[in-house]
């Protein structure tokens, strides 16, 4: 239990008006100073109640992209025998307050409250905790209570209605005439990875394994899959509103709509990010929860195109940016062969020439699913 600052400004004028009226002998301003320090031992007694109840918290859903409806819903229960005088539930998400007045409860009785989330910042955030407030009606004294849980709700970024197009290399794409050492079958090694339970002990690199001491395994692929790859740039000189929030709805939509079209995904980011996805919508949680929580790096020397696309190959590359430099747009030209199909997203003012590449300059993320709806997936 606490005085409020207008509590603590009462109990002052109390003290004041008390010591003048006695000093000067008037009755009058010891009478207004008795009433002022009455309506603050008043507000002690009503506010120093803290409330006795139970409290459960929802968030539903806990998932929603950027902009659209969350609810939190709070149900209030009173366990005692006695009534228990209303307060206010106070909960926390980001910057954000939220508060539910809560009436009066009668013994045994139970409340429903439900309050509306803002979902206007991208990412997982934390609500709460929660705090139990009650003061007197004059607002000169208030107690509370930390019930201290937490919920979460993860904030996705908007995605747009876009087609999927997606290509593969060709089978064996390798340059000569076949010998005993040429590639067999419909699969290449796409890398060398630890063995984990289940893989085929006939995948077993016994090079590798020698060389590290653990067991390695050929991770293979199939070069005619139909599959899908994003690298979004998010170097720390894009701005972060509006560029890098656009590019990353326009990663959002075209990897969901890629993955929902049974196409395997691959989502690579300048500060290191490169997650590679089943075909299916079951991966289409997993594509979204990394961009949700995705931020611009640290580092400023980063290249556009990480080492590791680098040296991948793969059908279609969508490289998505607003800050592409004259080096990038020489690795870039570098990376067209190792591809069927190259398209580069320039959300930036500068030009962007890739040799072979199709380029789009859109004003924003709308625009962006427009033009590839036009341009590349008519």
């Amino acid at each position: 239990m606490r005085l409020t600052r207008r509590g603590i400004a009462t109990l002052v004028a109390a003290a004041v008006l008390i010591g003048a009226g006695a000093v000067a002998g008037y009755a009058m301003l010891i009478a207004l100073g008795a009433i002022a320090l009455g309506a603050v031992l008043a507000a002690l007694a009503v506010a120093g109640r803290k409330p006795r109840v139970d409290v459960a918290r929802d968030v539903f859903p806990d998932r929603v992209e950027r902009g659209s409806r969350a609810g939190i819903t709070l149900r209030v229960h009173n366990p005692g025998t006695r009534r228990q005088p209303g307060f206010t539930a106070v909960d926390r998400l980001g910057a954000s307050t939220l508060k539910i007045a809560v009436r009066s409860l009668a013994p045994g009785s139970e409340q429903s409250y439900l309050n509306e989330l803002p979902t206007w910042e991208r990412g997982r955030h934390e609500v709460g905790p929660l705090t139990l407030r009650r003061s007197d009606a004059l607002g000169l004294g208030q107690s509370q209570l930390f019930i201290g849980t937490t919920a979460t709700i993860w904030v996705y970024p908007r995605t747009h209605p876009v087609r999927s197009v997606s290509s593969g290399l060709p089978l064996h794409h390798h340059e000569g005439a076949a010998n005993e050492n040429s590639p067999r079958g419909s699969l290449d090694v796409r890398e060398v990875r630890e063995y984990v339970p289940g893989d085929e002990v006939r995948h077993l690199h016994w090079k590798a394994t020698a060389r590290t001491g653990q067991l390695m395994i050929r991770d293979y692929a199939d070069p005619q899959q139909p599959q899908f790859t994003v690298l979004l740039d998010n170097r720390p000189a894009i701005p972060a509103e509006p560029e890098f929030e656009e590019a990353v709805e326009v990663a959002a939509s075209l990897v969901v709509a890629a993955a929902k079209a049974d196409n395997r995904c691959q989502l690579v980011t300048s500060g290191g990010l490169d997650i590679i996805t089943t075909p299916g919508a079951a991966a289409v949680p997993r594509l979204l929860d990394e961009l949700c929580v995705l931020e611009r790096a640290d580092n400023t020397d980063l290249p556009l195109v990480p080492k590791a696309l680098a040296q991948s190959w793969g059908g279609q590359l969508v490289v998505i940016s607003s800050a592409v430099t004259a080096a990038d747009q020489a690795a870039l030209a570098m990376l067209r062969s190792r591809y069927a199909d190259l398209v580069v997203i320039n959300l930036g003012r500068k030009a962007v020439v890739v040799p072979g590449a199709k380029i789009l300059k859109p004003a924003n993320a709308v625009d962006a699913t427009r033009q590839w709806q036009s341009v590349i997936a008519r």
